[in-house]
């Protein structure tokens, strides 16, 4: 209830969508279908953003909708890539889990465009990803011993991984909070963000 923002300094109800806000999460989302670097896309910001600059259920439903989307159609191209399709689809709820909890972080810098608070929330919402992905990792993998040492050796093999995934929610998150701040001073003024927070 708390991390829900009110009504803003122009009076909208907190229901209300924000078309910029939307579009550019529906961008970043879908640069997942693009070729790219192992752990390196937009994509990775998408959730923190979402749920920072989109109201009420939108910010939970836009991008659920471009995850489970996205995932759908590289359904295909993972699939050959894994030995035990089983294991991958137990995987799944780690994930839709760390991208549910990067939006209730996004809510935590919605009335705000400090770039030491979002950049710090970007910082931990990349180590809770790590964290909770990694876990589904081992505890769903036959590589790994199912004892804290078997763990331990899941979250350093992810290291190799875990730079990649730290600059994309730090630059990325970067990118979407600066073009929409820039966007809604100079076109869509009506998103425009109340700075009640520094």
């Amino acid at each position: 209830m708390g991390m829900e923002p009110k009504d803003d300094e122009r009076g909208q109800p907190a229901g209300i969508t924000r078309p910029m806000a939307s579009m550019l999460a529906v961008a970043a989302g879908l640069t997942r279908l693009i070729p790219h670097p192992w752990n390196l896309s937009p994509a990775y910001a998408t959730e923190f953003f979402a749920g920072a600059r989109l109201r009420s259920w939108h910010a939970f439903a836009i991008p659920l909708a471009v995850r489970v989307l996205t995932d759908i159609l590289l359904l295909p191209y993972h699939l050959p890539f894994v030995t035990k399709p089983i294991l991958y689809l137990a995987f799944m709820p780690f994930v839709y889990a760390s991208v549910t909890i990067n939006i209730l972080l996004g809510r935590l810098v919605a009335r705000t465009e400090s770039p030491l608070r979002i950049g710090s929330l970007a910082i931990v919402a990349s180590v809770q990803f790590f964290l909770i992905t990694n876990f589904g990792v081992w505890l769903g993998s036959d590589v790994y011993p199912a004892t804290l040492a078997g763990l331990a050796a899941c979250y350093a093999a992810g290291l190799a991984y875990y730079g990649p995934t730290l600059a994309s929610y730090v630059v990325f998150s970067g990118v979407l909070f600066g073009a929409h701040a820039w966007l809604t001073r100079t076109s869509f003024p009506a998103e425009r963000v109340p700075a009640l927070a520094k």
